[in-house]
């Protein structure tokens, strides 16, 4: 199984442990990621607020590129990118914007190239082979709060990813790896995304919301699909505690780590020594050693 693997800007930069493990289980699942040459920045939450133009010849010029890898379709881990690639395809439907982009890129790109996020494509993989046959570790003392934030499930006239409301794919793929789905209500609230910046207090509240009721449910640690969920519940969880005046403590990981950890790679092999808030002490009580 071969796919143009687009890894965006956050996977180079700030969440280089995202990509590490995205290839790493990549690896275990017999999948070939071939990196799309000379790709650019899809324009993520900045062109689309100011520019539709470029929030849409961004994305199809990776998609252009994407097609003279000669693969299945592109792969994406970052929920932004994949939104974007996303937002292009459907917006080509329409023979206007698809000649403004045609314009602007100087050849013509009809929305046909597919897109899928990484969690797409393991559960495509799971639905032809067991998944549980690579699991290596127990997790089932493990309580997971899977997070799909906004950007997979909305539009979902655009992305068609799964339910808008009541997402299945990453709780699916958790009871898989046997660790404990907990089950909470802010599964697909917003974390406050591009706010970080500019509009930290929202952030703080708007994440605040996720990781508290994750923790109120039982929940030992959060997953998620996207670096800047990542960020914002990772990087800001100090200063939500000192917001909320209470002591939350929970783990943030991607997806791609959790069955990383289940397939039996080392912490250290999937980046977990990246993250703000420590997993060890949930790794350490399931035997894994750090």
């Amino acid at each position: 199984m071969k796919y143009a693997f687009y890894p965006g800007c956050s996977l180079e930069s700030s969440a280089s442990e995202y990509r590490i493990s995205t290839e790493a289980i990549a690896s275990a699942l017999d999948i070939e990621l071939v990196e799309i040459p000379n790709w650019i920045c899809c324009g993520s939450t900045p062109a689309h607020m100011s520019h539709e133009l470029l929030s849409l010849t961004l994305p199809a010029y990776n998609l252009v590129l994407a097609m003279n890898v000669g693969t299945e379709g592109v792969a994406v881990s970052c929920a932004s990118c994949y939104n974007r690639l996303k937002q292009a395809n459907h917006a080509m439907q329409d023979p206007i914007k698809r000649g403004k982009v045609a314009e602007a890129l100087g050849e013509i790109y009809d929305g046909t190239v597919p897109v899928k996020h990484m969690l797409e494509i393991v559960s495509e993989i799971g639905a032809k082979r067991n998944l549980k046959d690579l699991v290596r570790v127990d997790l089932s003392d493990i309580k997971v709060a899977p997070y799909y934030g906004c950007l997979l499930v909305r539009p979902p006239d655009v992305t068609n990813f799964d339910d808008p409301e009541d997402p299945q794919i990453m709780d699916r793929l958790v009871e898989v790896l046997g660790a404990q789905v907990v089950k909470y209500n802010f599964k697909v609230e917003c974390c406050g995304a591009a706010l970080a910046f500019p509009q930290v207090e929202i952030v703080k509240k708007l994440s605040g919301q996720i990781l508290l009721d994750a923790k109120e449910s039982g929940a030992d640690i959060v997953i998620v699909a996207c670096p800047l969920c990542h960020s914002n519940l990772d990087l800001r969880q100090r200063d939500i505690e000192k917001y909320l005046g209470i002591d939350l403590e929970i783990p943030v990981l991607y997806f791609t780590q959790l069955m990383g950890l289940a397939f039996g790679l080392s912490p250290r092999e999937l980046g977990l020594e990246k993250h703000l808030i420590s997993p060890d002490s949930v790794l350490k009580r399931i035997g894994i050693k750090v």
